[in-house]
């Protein structure tokens, strides 16, 4: 990633609450550009879609917002297909976890065989029928694999957006309480590749390389979506749902950097940094530096 494409997608459609729509304002304030730059990258900057905030939709209590997640994920398609067209790597900043959607749309225009690695504290793997709320970015995962909502399901004409077989979850927390019955039961018989956090914790690059060489051959390209409630919430408080005894922000990190060191990552997405906590932005110039420091083209 010697030029990357930087993506605004300012998004809480899909939460829970308002702040994580905040998010990107806040990380080009403290100076994403620049820290990138600073790095050795060329930064092409395309641009935030309009902001789109959470409100309580009581009229679709087992979708919530549904019409506009799907209008945000279409907006941020579109701009994750021009930078590939130009040969950028995007690099998404959300936003809520159903701005993945949009991104794995925008490069399903252009990749067939694509993979996704899912490094995130949940599984996102409720639907319509199982779901207690109706917020939709915990069925993320669902909506990708084509169990979710139909509409999400099929964005794009794309169903589904990535193939169980090729989604690796990496760094989910289900001690942290967050992870209901039913996505334990579906992970039970899934064939999705599965990294719990307690079998990363303290090898977390290690892990990360063993990822990359049980990657399906047949994905030539994947996506990689980074959740900041991985994270522990006393070295990150930044998230809306808090995980204890995650990664801490070094180990997650270095897993990431060994993640977009590969020739087959088509990309990065982060999301869930709530900027309503984070009102002095010392938390998001860490996570900067962070992203910079992997990204730069002297480590990879």
């Amino acid at each position: 990633m010697k030029s990357v494409g930087l993506i605004g997608a300012p998004s809480s459609a899909g939460a829970r609450q308002t702040g994580q729509e905040l998010a990107p304002k806040l990380l080009r304030t403290m100076g994403i550009c620049e820290d990138l730059h600073s790095a050795g990258l060329r930064v092409l900057d395309y641009g935030d879609i309009p902001l789109v905030g959470f409100e309580p939709d009581t009229n679709h209590p087992k979708a919530q917002n549904s019409a506009k997640v799907l209008g945000a994920a279409l907006m941020i398609a579109d701009k994750v297909s021009k930078a590939v067209q130009q040969e950028v790597a995007p690099l998404v900043i959300g936003g809520d976890c159903t701005v993945t959607l949009g991104v794995l749309e925008g490069l399903r225009r252009h990749y067939d065989n694509l993979g996704l690695v899912y490094f995130d504290g949940d599984v996102d793997l409720n639907t319509p029928e199982t779901t207690k709320t109706g917020i939709l970015d915990g069925m993320v995962l669902a909506h990708i694999i084509g169990k979710g909502v139909d509409a999400l399901s099929q964005i794009g004409n794309h169903s589904p957006l990535v193939a169980e077989r090729d989604v690796i979850l990496f760094g989910y927390n289900a001690r942290a309480g967050w992870m209901d019955p039913a996505e334990k039961e579906f992970l039970l018989d899934s064939s999705f590749l599965q990294y719990s956090v307690t079998r990363i914790r303290g090898r977390a690059s290690q892990m990360a390389t063993e990822v990359l060489s049980s990657l399906n051959n047949n994905v030539k390209h994947f996506l990689v979506h980074f959740d900041v409630d991985v994270i522990d919430f006393s070295d990150l408080p930044v998230a809306d749902v808090p995980h204890e005894r995650g990664l801490n922000l070094q180990e997650a990190a270095d897993a990431l950097g060994v993640f977009v060191s590969s020739p087959r990552c088509a990309g990065l997405v982060v999301t869930e940094f709530n900027a309503e906590r984070d009102p002095d932005g010392v938390h998001a110039k860490r996570l900067i530096k962070e992203i910079a420091r992997i990204l730069a083209p002297s480590q990879m």
